[in-house]
């Protein structure tokens, strides 16, 4: 094929004006005609639209037509003409086509009729092929790109926080080992137990399930830092809600207290959900009508709510009214209950009709690391729950504060072995500091109204399931 047109994206080539040769390239969605004429529509990753390719087939080749099948990758040249059909303006009156890649339309998984999501995630090598997993996945692209342009048109500094660590962020235990020691073989201590002074980094490491520990030392050096990148949690849980493999945004920030927190979580939020609005229009469109009619409205009426803050405790007086009133909840409610889902749904969807952000929980329900309230019970913690997700975003306020965050690593039994560079922020130099972290995906659901977090990222790390 001749080299003097360079190709221009199906995205690019729907908002040209009609008169240009150009050259396409992609994959077949669909074929479909007559005797004389085939229409071809081809899309290559760029936008959720087809571009239509006609084929005149009196002057086609049809040993090379025969070829073009749904799946298929081809490169098109023509004259780029005004549409005479409904559905697109312009079109391209093929003058050469190069079949790039053969796919053959009985093995090919993703065929016409309707696949379910369930399906798709047992070829999830093809999904992106799809219209759905093609929004969904520029959806994420788009979104990694506005937390960081968001952070940084605030000087906040990106910090990359090891995958590898020794410490349990969490403290809960559900942490994926690394290790290069043989497992036929294991090395003993004389107590009998894992020697890990003989494994690679000399000491027990696992992957970690959260930079925020590290994050803390950035923001009480450079001020305020963020960080993005994946997270691991070896927790046994096969629900719509959880990965064992997931990405996470923890910005962490001196001198600033729980209601600067909540302030920051709140702008931070919105100034996402506005960005996808503002571009990311066709991708949301689609998913609006095809899945989730409510989609574009829920997201906009976000963007132009004030948030709802309360207390843990005002949170459970009005949970508690609700049983007292006839409201069936598959799990009890009272003080000191981590609170599930469909607590937290309540509130934000029937209760308050808008997101809402919970603070001062029971000390005992959240990590070592919060602030203590004068109280001697609740700690200055805070979620932004949001409709249809729960808990969107998880933060607090950090015990500043030597003595007191010593005497919890204590009561707790955590090991001080691994944490006494974490309270070396406390010894020399502390301040008062804040951060929270935004799981992406759960970000991913609300922003693309996908019920399942196995459709928001790529291939999926589940229980028994580590495919592709």
């Amino acid at each position: 094929m001749s080299q003097e047109i360079l190709r221009t994206k199906v995205k690019d080539l729907l908002a040209k004006a009609p008169g240009e040769d150009v050259l396409a390239k992609g994959w077949v969605r669909t074929k479909r005609g007559n005797k004389e004429i085939a229409f071809i529509a081809l899309n290559d990753g760029s936008t959720i639209n087809n571009i239509q390719i006609v084929v005149d087939k009196t002057a086609t080749d049809a040993e090379l037509l025969a070829k073009v099948t749904t799946g298929a990758c081809i490169a098109v040249r023509g004259k780029l003409v005004e549409s005479i059909g409904s559905g697109q303006a312009v079109e391209i009156q093929a003058s050469e086509i190069e079949v790039l890649g053969e796919c053959d339309p009985v093995r090919y998984p993703l065929q016409k009729k309707d696949t379910t999501f369930e399906y798709l995630r047992t070829v999830a090598h093809m999904r992106p092929r799809t219209n759905t997993f093609g929004a969904v996945l520029r959806l994420r692209s788009q979104m990694a790109f506005a937390i960081h342009e968001y952070f940084h048109s605030k000087g906040f500094v990106y910090l990359h926080t090891p995958l590898i660590t020794a410490a349990d962020a969490e403290g809960a235990g559900n942490m994926f080992q690394v290790t290069t020691l043989d497992l036929l073989n294991i090395p003993k201590d004389k107590k009998g137990g894992v020697d890990f002074s003989k494994d690679f980094f000399g000491k027990r490491t696992s992957l970690t399930v959260s930079g925020q520990l590290e994050g803390e030392l950035g923001a009480t050096a450079l001020g305020e830092i963020y960080t993005f990148g994946p997270t691991f949690r070896a927790e046994n849980s096969n629900t719509p809600r959880h990965l064992a493999e997931f990405w996470m945004i923890e910005p962490e920030m001196a001198f600033y207290d729980i209601k600067d927190n909540m302030a920051l979580a709140e702008d931070f939020i919105k100034s996402l959900v506005r960005y996808a609005l503002e571009n990311c229009h066709d991708d949301l469109k689609f998913l609006n009508d095809r899945y989730d009619n409510e989609l574009l409205d829920r997201l906009q009426s976000v963007v132009n709510t004030e948030f709802k803050i309360l207390t843990y405790t005002e949170g459970i007086e009005i949970l508690e009214k609700a049983v007292a009133d006839g409201h069936k909840f598959e799990y009890p409610v009272s003080w000191g209950v981590d609170l599930q889902s469909e607590h937290e749904r309540y509130l934000v969807e029937q209760h308050f009709g808008r997101p809402v952000i919970l603070t001062d929980y029971p000390k005992d329900i959240k990590a070592f690391y919060m602030k203590q309230n004068e109280d001697g019970k609740t700690v200055r913690a805070m979620d932004v729950l949001f409709p249809k997700i729960g808990e969107i975003i998880g933060g607090s306020e950090r015990e500043a504060d030597y003595g007191k965050l010593d005497a919890r690593i204590d009561e707790l039994g955590m090991s001080r072995r691994t944490l006494e560079w974490y309270l070396d922020t406390r010894r020399f130099g502390s301040c008062p500091h804040s951060g929270f972290g935004l799981g992406f995906e759960r970000l991913l659901l609300f922003i693309t109204g996908m019920q399942n977090i196995r459709d928001v990222i790529p291939f999926p790390r589940t229980p028994k399931n580590a495919e592709f």
